[in-house]
């Protein structure tokens, strides 16, 4: 049994040493794979000369992290491995991080996916405990910016993994495919969470196996860069994965948190990220209705089951969301 670490890497030379250091000191041995999307500041000739055991895959340009996570897992499936495990260039792992996720999955054949407990960089906020999906459509990181107390420390089942720190069956990922390059980064690793359990597979969480994460250090290096996957892939994730029946209680709530969204980017003067969203979303739609209709024909799993691991509320941090809600809830007379 084979594990391969793959870690997307793109300008980030002066995060990536902490990063590997930290895998090459873990406990359970395993292949670091580093693939790099056409870095400018030198990462590639850095992890020659100090890191000469790791795997160096080069992209021409950036394939974001969809597309580059893509070519490290494509290796470790050609090369036989087992398990691949994801983390992102700005986490540093625990030395048993590896050991404690390979042992989740060893455990119990029905998991394909399972995700670290991930704290911020100060080591005592969660980052996050798993990925959740909100029935208005939201994916949220559980517990993130929440002082870590230990409330998240027992293992079990969760909606999704992020792709920043977790373990991938590679048998499963035969069968459900790799991560939707059309992404490029953001929610990519909620749809592929999403398409592992229509498919009946589970996804874990190990909090054991820790990471501390430098949240969006990557993201921040381009403008509008959030916004516009955010607008972009929102409405993908819904149409691929949510059943009809489920859609029609998801799709109102989205697009009104959607155009929300979009006033509020606009308010910041985010006009290009915006359009330039909404145009990518619209003209790649008939496309991923195309995927939907394979993704659900192949579904495994009952509506019931689908509803039991959607979160039915809207998340913690949508402030502006729950005081609308709150105002409507006010002229109906609820509480």
């Amino acid at each position: 049994m084979k594990t391969a670490v793959v870690i997307p890497n793109w300008d980030g030379k002066s995060r990536l040493g902490a990063c590997l250091d930290s895998i090459q000191a873990q406990s359970d041995p395993a292949d670091v794979v580093v693939v790099d999307n056409g870095s400018r500041d030198g990462s590639a000739e850095f992890i020659r000369s100090k890191y000469p055991k790791v795997i160096l895959l080069q992209n021409q340009r950036n394939l974001g992290f969809a597309g580059g996570v893509n070519i490290g897992l494509r290796y470790a499936l050609e090369n036989n491995y087992t398990y691949a495990a994801l983390l992102n260039n700005d986490a540093i792992a625990d030395r048993n991080w590896l050991k404690y996720l390979v042992e989740f999955l060893d455990k119990d054949k029905s998991g394909g996916i399972v995700v670290s407990k991930m704290l911020a960089a100060d080591g005592k906020h969660i980052d996050s405990a798993g990925e959740a999906y909100s029935i208005w459509g939201l994916p949220f990181a559980t517990g993130r910016g929440k002082l870590d107390r230990g409330q998240y420390d027992k293992s079990g089942w969760v909606f999704g993994a992020s792709g920043g720190a977790s373990l991938y069956r590679l048998s499963m990922l035969k069968k459900i495919g790799l991560f939707d390059e059309d992404f490029f980064a953001y929610y990519e690793d909620v749809d592929i969470s999403f398409r592992a359990q229509l498919a009946g597979w589970k996804v874990g969480f190990e909090p054991k196996a820790k990471v501390v994460h430098q949240i969006g250090a990557t993201s921040k290096q381009i403008k509008g860069f959030t916004t516009y996957q955010t607008v972009k892939n929102l409405p993908w994730l819904m149409w691929k994965n949510i059943p009809r029946p489920t859609l029609w209680k998801i799709m109102p709530r989205l697009y009104l948190a959607y155009i929300s969204f979009i006033f509020r980017a606009l308010s910041k003067g985010q006009i290009w990220p915006v359009l330039k969203g909404v145009l990518m979303t619209k003209l790649l739609l008939p496309k991923k209705l195309l995927e939907r209709r394979s993704i659900q024909k192949s579904r495994k799993v009952s509506l019931a089951y689908i509803d039991s691991i959607i979160t039915h509320d809207l998340p913690s941090n949508a402030v502006n969301l729950r005081r609308l809600r709150s105002a409507w809830w006010r002229l109906r007379g609820k509480k």
